[in-house]
């Protein structure tokens, strides 16, 4: 029987409350029981992201494996369906699933995260190379994101009334005209969802492999918003100037779309939407680094310039 990690469950807890608490209870026994179903043997500690545990595994007939447990819940629903239609092409293979427990034998790859390894530049590419080759015909039953499209803009909608002057007019209507021209008719691509550096792992058979997708149907181009996102933070410790914030900016959106050959203007208005709904994200919810206090506000008047600092085409080529 497994341990569960004390942070692991604390946080679980937290965030699910009573229904965490009893999967928690569940769980040594959950992954003893997906283990000799699977005919594997623990080798080595159990590890843990933000919703789920993983258990390094030998299996005989099977290169070394790792057995990943999430928590129930519908936004990990499609992650074994993308690994499955990849085929192990760009990411991790999967040699095993049981939907119904949630759980999952993937490849074993290092621990070392392409955001720990590189840095700048590279981090984007290597990404958006990624992503190129994950983005294949979507198999059927998948979210597509044309269906949100709504809640989108209800959501735009509502939060600019509710804090009302946060960004500028012209700031939410380029949102708004994202979601109205881009977000609702979207090609039938698999798409990774949240494709940044630390869910793209060092790999033996291939230099980087990613994980932990969420599995949606739609623009290849959406893509660029976890990333830019993930990269946001690193800029706003550089503390740039409004002006060396617009071309770092821009300079993600270039290298993003050169690598993984879009057209950049598509990939600046996707990253422009995803920075705005994180400035009203910020205002309802905090961020896992800054939940509230001096640095959240911080934050948030840093989401606030990085969606002013997207909301117009570059004038000429970024600093390339």
């Amino acid at each position: 029987m497994i341990t569960v990690p004390e942070e692991f469950a604390r946080t679980t807890i937290a965030r699910e409350g009573a229904t965490g608490a009893k999967w928690i209870a569940e769980l040594p026994g959950i992954v003893s029981g997906l283990a000799d179903d699977w005919r594997c043997t623990p080798d080595g500690d159990v590890m843990h992201g933000g919703v789920g545990v993983i258990l390094p595994v030998r299996r005989d007939g099977t290169p070394p494996a790792v057995l990943k447990v999430s928590f129930p819940h519908p936004g990990n629903d499609h992650e074994p369906d993308a690994f499955a239609a990849w085929g192990g092409r760009g990411a991790v293979a999967l040699y095993e699933r049981d939907d119904v427990r949630y759980a999952m034998l993937l490849e074993r790859v290092s621990p070392v995260t392409l955001a720990e390894a590189v840095d700048g530049d590279e981090v984007v590419a290597v990404a958006a190379r990624l992503g190129r080759r994950l983005a294949v015909p979507a198999p059927t039953g998948l979210p597509r994101l044309s269906e949100r499209a709504g809640e989108w803009e209800d959501g735009l909608r509502g939060d600019d009334a509710e804090f009302a002057h946060a960004l500028p007019r012209p700031v939410i209507g380029a949102a708004l005209a994202t979601v109205r021209e881009l977000g609702r008719a979207q090609p039938g691509t698999l798409v990774h969802g949240d494709l940044h550096g630390r869910n793209i792992l060092r790999a033996g058979r291939e230099p980087w492999l990613a994980v932990d997708p969420k599995g949606y149907v739609g623009d290849p181009a959406y893509d660029v918003g976890a990333l830019m996102k993930s990269r946001a933070y690193a800029l706003a410790k550089a503390e740039p100037g409004a002006h060396d914030l617009r071309r770092a900016a821009h300079r993600i959106v270039d290298v993003f779309a050169d690598a993984a050959g879009l057209e950049r203007e598509r990939v600046r208005r996707w990253a422009q939407l995803h920075a705005v709904q994180a400035a009203f994200w910020a205002r309802r919810h905090g961020f896992r680094v800054a939940r509230g206090g001096p640095e959240l506000e911080w934050i948030t008047a840093f989401a606030d310039r990085l969606a002013e600092s997207l909301t117009e085409p570059s004038a000429g080529p970024s600093a390339r």
